[in-house]
């Protein structure tokens, strides 16, 4: 049921732009690789144990990356230890002082984070490059709407599209003048307008992988909604191989929002899809309560999977048609209980809850051995 039915409903598919492919560590980043999703760090980098704690809380969220801000020398001595001990690649943020970059991709940064039109010098600069070069790292130009050159805002006369783009492509040559191609670029704004406007023209001038994000987005609610309009759009376009939500909020619920935007729209799979209608007077058990219960209660699988949870038999068994799990209110008490598209069996509103997660996990156990079948290598005889 969790199967890319594109090839049968070409209305789903979606054309990624074709972009060539870097590196982060181990996870690959463009071409055809998965879109990844990141988060950033917000525990001072100089405690590497509290640092390191909330990697492991991003990575258990299923963060591919995670950024980690180097702002002083007592941050990358740290950052040593947070690389050497963190299982997924690390991205150094690095503002200003080139030395902290070279700092950095020395203490086994996979990637730096940087501006390289305010590092410094050529030489500088070039450092830079050289110890990114050496330790096997690569970089993402990072432009934000909100500390633009001065010189492109005196021309442009605020911040827009053109300027933006402008940005990215005088630092990514920046880079190109030292032979250096592994690098990806983002032009956030907090303006989704701006943003999508602005990736827009870069997609169009550049084949190297975008990250993408609406910066400063906001708290939790209000950041999430305008970080899936503005990165909806683009991913729904094929723009971005790589994406950060940026939000007011633990940073563990950007890797879940993240994953939940890539999902609803077939990018990326990751966990339990709850379908779930909004409740009404027809409701035959508490569906909003029930859902909630079973967000929670389901959180730790990871297998990609459909449940469906209606509170009636008006849409119920329609949508059971097309999840793994699914149960639809009855009436006397008790509603009908579908595994894979089909009808199984009745099940009183009382153990309802209990009940779905147990076949959801063994539906998942099941997925998970048939993945393993799937992509265990043939073995020559004879």
């Amino acid at each position: 049921m969790s199967a890319d039915l594109s090839h049968i409903r070409p209305w789903r598919h979606i054309e990624r732009r074709k972009s060539r492919q870097i590196m982060v560590g181990n996870v690959p980043v463009g071409g055809d690789a998965p879109i990844t999703v990141q988060s950033m760090t917000n525990t001072p980098t100089s405690d590497a144990a509290a640092t390191l704690e909330q990697i492991r809380q991003l990575e258990e969220a299923g963060a591919d990356i995670v950024r980690v801000s180097c702002p002083d020398e007592a941050s990358t001595i740290a950052f040593r230890t947070i690389a050497r001990e963190s299982r997924v690649p690390l991205v150094a943020d690095i503002h200003f002082h080139y030395k902290r970059g070279i700092e950095a991709a020395e203490a086994g940064a996979a990637c730096l984070r940087i501006n390289p039109g305010n590092i410094g010098s050529a030489a500088r600069v070039r450092d830079v490059i050289q110890a990114a070069r050496d330790h096997g790292c690569s970089m993402r130009i990072g432009v934000n709407a909100g500390s633009l050159e001065k010189e492109l805002l005196e021309k442009y006369g605020e911040p827009c599209p053109e300027a933006m783009v402008e940005s990215a492509l005088s630092h990514a040559r920046i880079l190109q003048d030292h032979d250096f191609h592994e690098f990806k670029i983002s032009v956030k704004a907090s303006d989704p307008f701006l943003t999508v406007a602005a990736y827009q023209q870069l997609a169009e001038a550049i084949d190297c992988p975008l990250h993408l994000g609406v910066t400063e987005a906001g708290p939790l609610r209000s950041g999430t909604i305008k970080s899936a309009i503005g990165m909806g759009n683009m991913l729904w376009a094929g723009i971005g191989d790589t994406i950060r939500v940026s939000l007011a909020a633990d940073p563990v619920e950007e890797i879940k929002v993240g994953f939940d935007i890539l999902k609803s729209l077939g990018l990326r799979h990751r966990g339990v899809n709850i379908i779930a209608c909004p409740s009404c007077a027809r409701q035959g058990f508490n569906v909003i309560q029930t859902v909630g219960i079973l967000e929670e209660r389901l959180a730790h699988v990871t297998t990609p999977m459909s449940l469906s949870i209606i509170g009636c038999v008006v849409n119920g068994p329609g949508e059971a048609l097309y999840t793994d799990v699914g149960f639809t209110g009855g009436g006397a008490g008790s509603g009908m209980v579908y595994v894979n598209g089909r009808m199984a069996h009745k099940q009183h509103n009382d153990g309802m809850i209990d009940h779905i997660v147990e076949l959801v996990e063994a539906k998942a156990a099941e997925l998970d051995a048939a993945r393993a079948v799937e992509d265990k290598p043939l073995v020559a005889t004879g």
